[in-house]
């Protein structure tokens, strides 16, 4: 039959049939674990996603269960003073955001990011069990009861150092992890198709509630346990959430999809500004030609090529070809990186400097996130905390923040896009969003303060004899945490889409660690301000703002602080938005990108 066959028709069929076999497979370069080309319905997808989600879950819930209430840990057993707790938390949370540059490093370039993921998956389950197993032993021990407060002996510095090498080994586990997970999910689904890329965009969305609902065991169940002294349980629950992700991450090694690492991110971006420097005297062409790339459909290690533009062409002489650096011809070898770089190097490089200022925006932004987890829960312990005869630790009052989260993400997703869609014919862009969450988080700070001079003025009228405590109830702190959330959903993941939207290939992790890196920053920059803000408003017989008695302090001055650096923060962001040009791929024509918008608002 075949042989009787019309030799046009057999062409056609086996068209056919290739077309077929192509659809199987995925298009944009993933591979899976055996290193060949990734098969659709037998690697990545949803399937893959939600257990990445409910991994992501877990491992939330554990690095939670130790930030939530870590404040008061070191308050109550460290018997450190309110300002030196919050500052140490602060750094503690820092340090652990700016790990995820550790992590993105070494998966974008060395390891790739499953390898990375399980590594520090693993410091991160023992940093977890050493916690517990010191706490039990060295840093908990039997207090005297004395007529107000107990009289606890205070840890040596040996158990002050080992503790804190367990919480900073849990830091680096948990920040290393961090974007490489965020990465590695959105890497299930295929950028290329239509329909995956729009499960992609949903993937972050889904990402940061799966965040969120982990923190909602963490800040209740957990909270409470250790609110009430029940540290060592509440540390082994932790430990037992992070070591069930990393088996369920385990678990799914056969049908993760992979790219595989594209080497040095920093030898790349510094070899175009050497080449740039070098050739700095070199006439350029205004149109941009007679500059280099490679031939084919890819870059150099296996990347997406990228389209010039004509922004910073100062780095354009990197890729300028002159009589001394000619491109390579036949089997001649290619000339050195550090004199003759691609346009699509040139161009990964452009895209960094572009990310920059917004990064340096969301900033601000992360200040006053950190706040709940320090100052937010001191505000909260000063407050009346019992409802009849139940009694609401402090920590715990973010649920609604947690709450408001999820809320936020599924009326996002399922309703306010379709709305967007038919009143402006589109979809938000990720910097109108990011913009938005600037704007609820300077409300935010308006309503913390309001909150807090009605608590200091409830202290001073209703308890005259009190001296830690007021009459105003904890409630009241609900609709700073709900606006808190509603500005996270707009902020931060508008953040992780944009940074991973607009990283090029050889740094998606890169891009997905500059939003925990500006959480990092943030935290740091918050610790900084409020040792500023105690050495400016302590001095001399004056109290500071943020006191060990937060009662005789002015806390409520801080918070309006906050809000007229994140209203500044605001003005200088939309400036660099409006400024901000979009990568732009090689192969992925204005067409695409219409059809591709279209599909992803009908579904």
């Amino acid at each position: 039959m075949a042989d009787s066959m019309p030799v046009g028709e057999q062409h056609e069929q086996q068209n056919i049939i290739k077309l077929e076999e192509d659809e199987k497979h995925t298009r944009d370069g993933s591979i899976n674990s055996k290193g060949l080309t990734a098969i659709r319905g037998k690697s990545g997808g949803w399937r893959i996603g939600i257990l990445l989600l409910v991994n992501q879950l877990l491992a939330t819930l554990a690095f939670f269960g130790i930030g939530v209430n870590l404040v008061l840990f070191m308050s109550r057993v460290l018997q450190q003073d309110n300002a030196d707790a919050a500052n140490n938390v602060s750094t503690w949370t820092g340090t652990a955001y700016m790990f995820s540059l550790v992590g993105a490093f070494v998966s974008d370039s060395y390891w790739g990011r499953y390898k990375t993921c399980a590594f520090f998956q693993i410091i991160f389950v023992t940093g977890l069990v050493e916690l517990s197993l010191s706490s039990y032993l060295l840093l908990l021990k039997p207090c005297i009861p004395g007529d107000d407060n107990p009289q606890c002996e205070p840890p040596t510095h040996l158990e002050i150092l080992i503790f804190y090498l367990s919480i900073y080994q849990i830091a680096l586990g948990n920040g290393a992890y961090q974007p490489s997970i965020t990465t590695f999910g959105a890497d299930q689904f295929d950028e290329e198709d239509p329909l995956e890329r729009h499960s992609k965009i949903a993937f972050f969305s889904y990402f940061y509630l799966a965040n969120n609902v982990g923190t909602l065991f963490s800040n209740t169940i957990l909270a409470y346990l250790e609110d009430k002294g029940e540290w060592v349980l509440g540390f082994w629950l932790s430990s037992g959430a992070a070591l069930l992700a990393l088996v369920i991450f385990l678990a799914g090694t056969p049908q993760f999809r992979h790219f595989k690492p594209r080497g040095n991110p920093l030898s790349r971006i510094c070899q175009v500004f050497v080449a740039a420097i070098k050739k700095r005297k070199v006439n350029m062409p205004i149109n941009g030609e007679n500059l280099y790339e490679i031939e084919g459909k890819n870059a150099i290690n296996g990347g997406r090529k990228i389209l010039h533009t004509p922004d910073f062409r100062f780095l354009d002489r990197a890729a300028a070809i002159t009589s001394e650096n000619h491109p390579p011809r036949g089997n001649q070898h290619p000339p050195s990186p550090w004199s003759l770089c691609t346009i699509t190097q040139v161009e990964e490089a452009k895209c960094i400097i572009r990310l920059l200022p917004i990064w340096l925006c969301s900033i601000i932004y992360s200040v006053v996130y950190t706040q709940m987890s320090s100052v937010f829960v001191e505000q909260a312990a000063a407050m009346k905390t019992s409802i009849s005869t139940f009694n609401i630790p402090p920590a715990s009052v973010s649920i609604f923040e947690i709450l408001s989260v999820a809320g936020c993400v599924l009326l996002y997703r399922l309703y306010l896009v379709p709305i967007f869609s038919k009143v402006v014919k589109g979809n938000s862009t990720e910097l109108q969003r990011m913009g938005i969450g600037l704007v609820l988080a300077t409300i935010t700070m308006v309503a913390a303060g309001i909150v807090e001079s009605q608590r200091i003025k409830h202290a001073v009228l209703s308890c005259d004899d009190c001296e830690d405590t007021s009459s105003l109830s904890i409630l009241w702190q609900i609709p700073q945490y709900v606006m808190m959330g509603a500005s996270e959903v707009f902020m931060y993941v508008g953040q992780l889409e944009f940074f991973n939207c607009q990283a090029p290939d050889g740094l998606k992790s890169f891009g997905s660690a500059l939003c925990l890196a500006s959480m990092s920053a943030g935290s740091y920059l918050s610790s900084l301000l409020i040792t500023l803000v105690m050495d400016i408003t302590g001095r001399g017989d004056k109290v500071g703002w943020i006191s060990d008695n937060l009662n005789i302090g002015h806390m409520d001055r801080f918070y309006f602080f906050l809000a007229i650096l994140v209203a500044i923060d605001l003005v200088i962001f939309v400036a660099c938005a409006k400024c901000y040009r979009y990568i732009s791929l090689d192969g992925r024509s204005e067409i695409e990108h219409s059809s591709e918008r279209k599909l992803e608002i009908e579904l």
